[in-house]
């Protein structure tokens, strides 16, 4: 796992430090389970988001990946993010990423589109 002083994100030139740059499917893999699994849903307690829950963590970044509902795109009975090809698997990481970094505003966001996708109304207003 990545802890907080292993040097993610700030470019110190070690690939393995950074699962996005390294491109490598194990490591891109735990990160993503890193930050739905742990992350994300400790960051929304302690923030106060209304997305808390990994599952719509998982969600979200899964239905971004795709570029739509994934179980348009994958299959339901296995695990969705062993899945995913790098490249998608790469997007899913960058924005885990990016809600982590950006806070309710950026999970706001992608919660409504990934709601849109899936036929909620007004999911997408606001």
């Amino acid at each position: 796992m990545f802890d907080e002083g292993d040097g993610f994100g700030e470019g110190d030139g070690d690939p393995l430090a950074d699962p996005l740059a390294s491109g490598d499917r194990y490591l891109l893999q735990e990160r993503y389970l890193e930050l739905t699994r742990e992350l994300l849903p400790r960051e929304a307690v302690r923030r106060d988001w209304r997305v808390r829950n990994d599952h719509c963590f998982m969600r979200i970044l899964l239905d971004h990946a795709c570029g739509g509902c994934w179980y348009d795109h994958l299959d339901r009975r296995l695990r969705a993010y062993k899945q995913l090809n790098t490249a998608r698997l790469r997007t899913a990481v960058r924005l885990g990423e990016e809600m982590l970094a950006g806070g309710e505003a950026v999970v706001d966001r992608l919660n409504r589109q990934s709601l849109h996708w899936r036929g909620h109304r007004g999911a997408a207003e606001g």
